[in-house]
């Protein structure tokens, strides 16, 4: 998500892993398998060489943030009974937890899904304080870079604060 977050507020402009890693304080390496995969699922757009370096696929508006979550989450599972092959609780037919816990999961993706990543990076002036003091999200100027006196106001996003 970091990643996601750092590239929505530098929309104008290709970002580098090494950026990332000294911003959000992460290994470049984990960074790298992160952006590959990020880019394998349409997130995001690489581009190699000198002048390189990653980008949003597509706009942050368009980009939920259930839908990341179900795809870099892969299944893992909450307990042994969740595992299909490598289930041996002598519990699961009769187990009322693994009901449970599959409903806690399911409304963990559902409470995301309404948010994007728009909501969660755009107007969010402590995080874009730390990682774009003069960030522009979505074509907009954020409220960090308008109260800093550059460019014109921006569109408040009332969905997250």
């Amino acid at each position: 998500m970091r990643v996601l977050m750092y590239c929505a507020a530098h929309t104008e402009r290709l970002v580098t892993k090494h950026e990332i890693a000294q911003v959000c304080n992460a290994s470049e390496n984990h960074l790298a398998q992160v952006i590959n995969q990020l880019a394998q699922l349409g997130f995001l757009h690489t581009q190699r060489g000198r002048n390189g370096g990653l980008e949003l696929a597509r706009p942050a508006s368009e980009i939920v943030i259930g839908d990341v979550f179900r795809h870099l989450e892969q299944p893992v599972p909450l307990a042994e009974c969740f595992a299909d092959v490598d289930n041996t609780c002598p519990l699961t037919e009769a187990c009322r937890l693994r009901d449970l816990l599959t409903k806690a999961a399911n409304s963990f993706y559902e409470t995301l899904d309404p948010i994007t990543l728009d909501a969660l990076v755009c107007d969010n002036v402590p995080l874009l304080d730390i990682i774009a003091p003069q960030a522009k999200c979505s074509g907009r100027v954020s409220v960090a870079a308008r109260a800093k006196g550059t460019d014109s106001a921006l569109v408040i996003n009332e969905g997250i604060h």
